[in-house]
């Protein structure tokens, strides 16, 4: 039987920067900016020491369930250093470090995780979707956007994320699919920490690479290493300025690890075992972006004290600031939902009201 080859396809990989901090290849043409370099390892030391204390704050009954970004950190900054002011963040529920330079306050993020809806009305960037905590629903959001950016003729992008194990599900791949057939100016990236809850990487899809899911799709797919700060900003700022662009989506691939626990519910001593933690600490991001500028004599040991001694005021203050804020009243749980109430949730916030003791004089005037 005699076959003829239709397509070939490769799916790239790039990394500049080894674990050591020590260059591969020669960096691009932004990296000589030092104060973004400097931005970037400060932004991953406070959000590393803030997301310590998130953690604390719930093992001590002062905040909900929070999801670790722990060895995260450099997908997060690039996607935040290299978004425009008005593209649009939809992010999954491990992208603290991209929130906070979009202009997310840090008491924002502990009020949403300690059950408090104020947290997700951000006043510095209010065109960006609050967190998505339920898995891949959150691409089929980004599609939409990036579709009225499309319909508008706006030259702008919607940049959306996601964990491995939401590249298994029907939301993700429809979602790539429309991306491709209406070319949407759309950026993917696939936070890949090898862990889905207790799920490995590798039982969760037979692919080789997630990257290469975009084939089907027919977007452009690209794999990086997710704990080099340069890859994944280089892809990310090349990825958003196709988009710009109207050249169509992007997925890029972020290869990390996940140092915590799925989330301060999850226990993940249970499942994998304690050398594959330690290589994984062999390869995070934040002592290797620090090695790096070290060797470029922009980092010293007196400036890493000053940083942790600054980043625990800032932490210390957001903190208080979290403690001091007024519970929000018992009727606040159906604020928010409709623009128009139903008449039987109207019924049941008043009722809510009339429990707490006191009574609501204008039903529906809240809205």
């Amino acid at each position: 039987m005699m076959m003829q080859k239709t397509f070939d396809f490769f799916v790239p990989y790039n990394r500049f920067m080894n674990e050591q901090g020590q260059l591969e290849q020669a960096l691009p043409a932004w990296s000589r900016d030092q104060k973004r370099l400097l931005q970037a390892y400060e932004t991953m030391v406070l959000i590393r020491n803030f997301d310590q204390k998130a953690v604390a704050l719930q093992r001590t009954g002062k905040m909900g369930t929070y999801p670790s970004i722990l060895g995260q950190e450099a997908i997060g900054v690039a996607i935040g250093q290299s978004m425009r002011k008005d593209d649009v963040l939809i992010p999954y529920y491990r992208d603290l470090p991209a929130q906070y330079l979009r202009g997310v306050r840090l008491v924002e993020t502990l009020l949403y995780w300690g059950g408090d809806e104020r947290g997700s009305c951000y006043q510095q960037c209010p065109e960006d979707l609050p967190n998505c905590v339920p898995i891949a629903t959150q691409m089929c959001h980004a599609a939409g956007v990036a579709t009225a950016f499309k319909i508008r003729g706006e030259k702008r992008a919607a940049v959306v994320t996601c964990g491995d194990g939401a590249t298994s599900k029907g939301d993700f791949l429809e979602s790539l699919n429309v991306a491709g057939v209406w070319q949407l100016p759309m950026v993917i990236v696939v936070n890949n920490n090898q862990w889905a809850i207790s799920t490995p990487r590798k039982v969760q899809s037979a692919s080789q690479t997630i990257a290469q899911k975009a084939i089907g799709a027919g977007i452009s797919g690209i794999q990086v290493d997710g704990n080099d700060y340069f890859a994944i900003t280089d892809a990310v700022q090349n990825a958003l300025e196709k988009a710009h662009a109207g050249k169509g989506a992007t997925l890029i691939e972020a290869l990390s690890y996940r140092l915590g626990d799925h989330t301060t519910a999850d226990d993940a001593t249970r499942y994998r075992s304690k050398e594959e933690l330690k290589a994984g600490w062999e390869r995070e991001p934040v002592q290797r972006l620090r090695q790096y500028l070290v060797t470029q004599n922009l980092w010293s040991e007196d400036k890493e004290k000053a940083l942790q001694a600054k980043s625990a005021d800032i932490i210390e203050t957001v903190v208080q600031e979290y403690f001091n804020t007024p519970p929000e009243p018992p009727e606040s749980m159906f604020d928010h939902l409709f623009a128009d109430m139903p008449a039987t949730l109207v019924e049941q916030r008043i009722e809510a009201k009339s429990l707490a003791g006191y009574t609501d004089n204008q039903p529906g005037s809240h809205h």
